[in-house]
């Protein structure tokens, strides 16, 4: 029987051969378990592409194993030009380009950038369920000065969500309640309605 036991340090997994840094990052969604595998294809290509990792200890009936696991199960990130997207599309394992309607959305910068930051800076981290409410803090002190998301409390521990919009996820990091100071203007954030998800286009 499969478990997850406990989360340990994200690892970041990102390779920028001749991919262009003018081009938008866009969330490709792929076949379940096929991440690492499609970045290897993108990888041969080309691309700048971008897959969040986390290390986990996981039970089976035998032996615990620590194993590198997607913070975003069923997607990966990457950089190119949405008027030239059929070799992303032809690569085997990628389904869809994700979007709303008919049209391929990039994803925030900013949300990639605290994505990125997150993972480098080697805390604790895992998914989380997708938040948008709540109080938004600034982080002032530590490896991810300077980050914005959602602060939780979670069994006696303080938590920063960081969101990527668009897929509807968020992933979870530890952090000192002493780094946060909270955040007095609302920010406009993008929302859709309640109960619904976005598109997901090709």
């Amino acid at each position: 029987m499969l478990s997850q036991l406990q989360i340990a340090k994200p690892s970041l997994e990102v390779r920028t051969e001749r991919g262009k840094d003018s081009h938008p990052w866009f969330a490709l969604q792929v076949k379940a378990c096929y991440e690492k595998t499609v970045a290897t294809l993108l990888h041969g290509k080309g691309y700048q592409w971008f897959l969040p990792l986390y290390k986990c200890k996981r039970r089976w009936s035998d032996r615990i194993k620590e194993i590198e696991t997607p913070l975003f199960p069923g997607y990966l990130f990457c950089r190119f030009d949405i008027q030239n997207r059929l070799p992303i599309l032809t690569t085997p394992g990628v389904l869809l380009i994700v979007g709303i309607g008919k049209t391929p959305i990039p994803i925030d910068q900013a949300e990639i950038a605290a994505i990125q930051t997150l993972v480098t800076s080697g805390l604790p981290s895992q998914p989380w369920p997708f938040l948008q409410i709540g109080e938004r803090v600034r982080i002032n002190y530590g490896a991810l000065c300077g980050l914005e998301g959602i602060l939780l409390d979670f069994k006696g521990h303080h938590r920063l969500i960081l969101s990527v919009t668009l897929l509807q996820r968020s992933v979870a990091v530890e952090i000192d309640g002493a780094w946060v100071h909270p955040i007095r203007q609302q920010h406009h954030v993008p929302t859709f309605p309640i109960g619904s998800r976005p598109l997901l286009v090709g």
